[in-house]
């Protein structure tokens, strides 16, 4: 019998008990290995103890908020690169545009479906995952993406990319030269969930261009259609 393989480790973070429980279990089932913290503070200990491969994280926390444990994770290069489902109060655009400004790789309003929670982790999971199968080195100008090793540089310096920003970045990339509707972009990289907006794109464009510093230049927007990296020839 061929032993399966242990799933990824979920931190849960939420100071209702009734949620975390809810969360827990329903990942939990999933086989994921997963863990939880009730405040901002714990929250940041265990992800810098446990290194999980995504946090599930409530904006509204006592002390801490979530836009403040969001913000440390990414300023810390120890965690910078684990990936972040928020958990948002229902119909606040300005929460939810925030988190995706500060890196968070997907949101979910409440109350929200125990599943749709799950699938949502899963794809991003999927997202982290999706390397392209040789080691090639993909250069473009200043650019530089190891499809293997997830890695990327720009002006040989190395940039500490989310999942999602990394998918977005390898797929505007591969189609260099072509322009990408934000739709198409949003079925691709976001798996088309049904109330992510266009305005996510946008956001982790912008994120992208601010991280790639001189090389985000690259990344061009294409007024009425969506953005396109630059061809070679056109850098």
């Amino acid at each position: 019998m061929t032993e399966s393989k242990p799933r990824e480790s979920i931190l849960v973070v939420d100071d209702e008990p009734d949620i975390v429980a809810l969360v827990v279990y329903h990942l939990a089932k999933e086989g994921f290995r997963v863990s939880s913290a009730s405040n901002g503070t714990e929250a940041l200990a265990t992800a810098l103890r446990e290194r999980p491969a995504l946090i599930v994280l409530d904006l509204m926390l006592p002390g801490l908020s979530g836009f403040e444990v969001l913000e440390q994770l990414r300023a810390d290069e120890a965690t910078s690169g684990i990936a972040v489902l928020m958990l948002t109060a229902r119909k606040e655009e300005p929460d939810r545009i925030k988190g995706l400004s500060l890196g968070a790789d997907d949101y979910l309003t409440k109350p929200f479906s125990p599943q749709e929670l799950v699938l949502r982790v899963k794809a991003i999971l999927r997202r982290s995952a999706s390397a392209a199968p040789t080691g090639e080195l993909l250069t473009i100008g200043a650019l530089s993406i190891d499809r293997a090793a997830h890695k990327v540089k720009a002006s040989g310096r190395e940039i500490e990319l989310t999942p999602t920003e990394y998918k977005l970045l390898l797929l505007l990339a591969e189609r260099r030269g072509r322009v990408q509707g934000r739709a198409q972009l949003l079925e691709t990289v976001w798996e088309a969930a049904p109330d992510i907006q266009t305005r996510t794109v946008d956001m982790h464009v912008q994120r992208l261009r601010t991280k790639l510093d001189t090389a985000g230049d690259l990344i061009e927007t294409v007024r009425g259609f969506g953005y396109r990296l630059k061809a070679p020839r056109d850098a």
